[in-house]
């Protein structure tokens, strides 16, 4: 999945004509703290909340404001693990994305990028949850592979995380199938550490932990 298909068509751009006035109130509408600037299609800024603060007339054209963020833009072909990278690193709640010219061709919100990674980890289809933990010398995404498709399963989603101060890594599997019993009695057999199981019915406090492993993972 890339940038260019992540794009929300909820919230609009500025113009440099618009007022820190209406900035402002585009956020507080849009639910964001980042909003682009856009010059006709050519892709100028990224103004965030904090640019609006202060003692800036309501009045002041945006395009006469210095902004902080001036250069904060990602193009369309780039993947999906850059925009997580991107908008993490430097804590976005919009992210504009560009063509080869730099022209606008849209914004990534974070209710865009959290929609879409739900249907990248299979999250909205039936299943069940494990987690694994191994030292990097044993891990095997064949032998894990063959694990779970030699128990009339499939793997939906899964993610590699690594420990800190550790040398061992969590692997997260999205199972296609309910009832887990022989798979995990395999994992045993193959002397696999199961650290956690969650089935469609877990606390949902448990499945974001697990979510914010991922985020954690892909910030590395």
């Amino acid at each position: 999945m890339i940038a260019s298909e992540l794009i929300s068509d909820i919230v609009v751009p500025l113009k440099t004509s618009d007022s820190v006035e209406v900035a402002i109130s585009m956020m507080e509408e849009f639910k964001v703290s980042h909003i682009a600037v856009v010059n006709n299609r050519s892709y100028l800024a990224l103004v965030s909340e904090s640019d609006l603060t202060g003692s800036i007339d309501p009045a002041t054209p945006v395009g006469n404001i210095k902004l902080a963020l001036p250069h904060m833009m990602i193009n369309g072909h780039q993947h999906i693990y850059d925009v997580i990278r991107m908008m993490s690193e430097h804590e976005l709640t919009l992210l504009p994305v560009v063509d080869e010219d730099e022209n606008y061709l849209g914004a990534i919100s974070l209710e865009s990028l959290t929609r879409n990674m739900a249907k990248m980890a299979a999250i909205n289809q039936p299943g069940v949850i494990i987690v694994l933990e191994m030292s990097q010398n044993d891990y095997s995404l064949s032998e894990i592979a063959q694990i779970i498709e030699s128990n009339d399963a499939k793997i939906l989603s899964m993610y590699v995380t690594a420990k800190i101060d550790s040398t061992n890594l969590e692997v997260i599997l999205k199972i296609n199938k309910q009832d887990i019993t022989q798979i995990m009695s395999t994992f045993n057999r193959y002397n696999y550490i199961i650290k956690a199981s969650y089935g469609e019915d877990e606390d949902p406090g448990d499945l974001k932990d697990r979510f914010d492993s991922l985020m954690n993972y892909l910030n590395v």
